[in-house]
């Protein structure tokens, strides 16, 4: 089998980065093996690098990055998610298939130079004619990610009402979902045309507002039959909370863990969780739902901060960068930690080294919540990874075993050297000189 060698002055094995580890990769872009190679064999040297796994984002809408600029001047000296999402209507009216490409394309290039090499992409703006229902701007999102060399799982979504009870209206038409039928006979012909060295799918109804119970019960055993994952908004507004109690008189997570009660072979994604009590997140995760977490955003649409540490053992956790008004996994990942830290008023609430539980979320909890392979350097995985400058300013003379922490918590995305996907790198910055 054709193989290629590549080392780094660090890589990352999962814990700690080790020096000079060597990566085998075969010509499929697959990790076939770490470990020395055979005597004699040429390997790629990046020198003055630490390679991780290329960091996962779960939960993207790229065409909002098209909001970037709008929407923060406040006349009346205060705003809310519901007069942003008005922001986010007018830009959902305006978009075309070439429209939605471009901004696409911008957000997965900008992901790819922020050490994101997948993208979890909840897509909901189907139809450039919502009349038509012709669900004709999905292939546009699926022609951005190819263009930008970017991984993707395309999070198809359901959408039905415009809360409890009330039917579309406006810009929301373009969402419309039609029925569980002819949404999912759309999204086997989409998954048919998909490459799967790099594309797959998922469901994602879109929450408890938008989506009735029966339906998510629908959608959920499809997910599990096919092997898809399922991601959902759950609790990020407490209007939602307060609208789906008065309609089905349980909170969102309460209902959604009723309706899935069997949960057995469903990989479930819980999005944003931002008001969900510590008793319904400790339900979650035993289970084995992920907690999709996005803080710039939540931050930036003053959402408010889940309640993570006060949740006993294990939580599985996910990134994303949502709204993409700033795309920087590093600062999502300082930003979920300080978050916990400012709501709880101590520090250290993820683990006794909250850089290795963040890492952990950016890379393998985030291929785990997408159901993909990605997010570890392992045999078998795709050879998906992240070259940092170890000569950047931010980095330098920092001991491999103070690395993570000082990435996590003292690095600008401007460490980011490269990216590769399947094997094959992109190269986004030169070194930093003296």
């Amino acid at each position: 089998m054709n193989r290629r060698y590549l080392t780094a002055d660090l890589v990352w094995d999962g814990a700690s980065f080790v020096p000079g580890l060597v990566l085998a990769i075969d010509a499929a872009g697959r990790i076939d093996s770490l470990g020395d190679p055979p005597p004699g064999t040429p390997v790629e040297q990046r020198r003055g690098q630490a390679l991780l796994p290329g960091f996962v984002d779960v939960h993207s809408h790229a065409f909002q990055i098209g909001l970037r600029g709008r929407g923060e001047t406040f006349p009346l000296e205060h705003g809310s998610f519901w007069t942003w999402r008005e922001a986010m209507y007018e830009l959902v009216g305006s978009l075309t298939p070439e429209s939605l490409a471009r901004l696409s394309r911008r957000t997965f290039r900008e992901m790819r130079r922020a050490g994101i090499t997948t993208v979890g992409e909840f897509h909901y703006v189907h139809h450039a004619d919502a009349g038509a229902a012709d669900f004709a701007l999905d292939a546009a999102v699926i022609d951005a990610a190819r263009q930008a060399g970017i991984r993707l799982v395309l999070l198809e979504c359901y959408y039905r009402t415009g809360g409890p009870g009330r039917p579309l209206e406006g810009g929301q038409r373009r969402f419309d979902g039609i029925s569980v039928e002819r949404f999912l006979a759309h999204c086997e012909a989409i998954a048919a045309g998909l490459d799967p060295a790099r594309e797959s799918i998922g469901l994602a109804p879109h929450s408890l507002r938008a989506v009735e119970p029966g339906e998510l019960a629908e959608l959920a055993q499809v997910a599990r039959q096919r092997g898809w994952p399922l991601h959902i908004h759950l609790e990020e507004q407490r209007r939602e909370i307060e609208e789906v109690v008065a309609a089905w008189g349980r909170s969102p997570v309460e209902l959604a863990l009723e309706t899935l009660a069997d949960g057995t072979g469903l990989n479930a994604t819980g999005i944003h969780l931002t008001h969900t009590d510590a008793d319904r997140l400790f339900d979650l995760f035993a289970r084995g739902w992920t907690a999709g977490l996005c803080p710039l955003t939540e931050g930036n649409l003053g959402d408010g901060i889940p309640a993570l540490a006060e949740v006993p053992g294990r939580r599985r956790l996910a990134l994303g960068s949502d709204s993409n008004l700033r795309i920087s996994m590093l600062e999502n990942l300082r930003g979920l930690e300080y978050g916990q830290r400012l709501r709880s008023e101590r520090r250290g609430l993820l683990g006794e080294r909250p850089a290795l539980t963040l890492l952990d979320a950016a890379t393998a909890g985030g291929a785990a919540s997408l159901g993909i392979a990605a997010g570890r350097l392992v045999a078998g995985a795709p050879a998906d990874l992240v070259a940092i400058d170890l000569g950047h300013p931010a980095l330098r003379e920092i001991p491999a075993e103070q690395l993570p922490e000082a990435l996590v918590f003292g690095a600008p995305d401007e460490v980011v050297l490269a990216t590769a996907v399947g094997g094959r790198f992109a190269e986004h910055r030169a070194p930093a000189t003296e």
